[in-house]
């Protein structure tokens, strides 16, 4: 346990930080499954407005500092290369 009150605030804001940065992996992921799935399904209108809306979202978690940029990036690619190579 923590001896310092610095620390045991510390202690209490990481824990509360932690349900919240939670939270928003878990919508970042619900987001990628809805365009991972319409690709599954092969259903590239669905999956085109699925990885439309899933951009910003997972922009929004590199720019609340829970995902480093170049990750984002990376899976943002991935996933419109695969989004293209269904519509074609």
């Amino acid at each position: 346990m923590a001896n310092h009150k610095s620390s045991k605030k510390r202690i209490i804001r990481n824990a509360n930080r932690a349900l919240i940065n939670g939270a928003r992996m878990s919508r970042i992921r619900t987001f990628v499954k809805k365009v991972e799935t319409a690709i599954a399904e092969g259903d590239a209108g669905v999956a085109r407005e699925a990885l439309r809306q899933a951009q910003p979202e997972m922009q929004r978690g590199v720019s609340r500092g829970i995902l480093h940029k170049n990750t984002v990036s990376r899976k943002i690619s991935r996933l419109a290369a695969r989004v293209k190579a269904l519509a074609a």
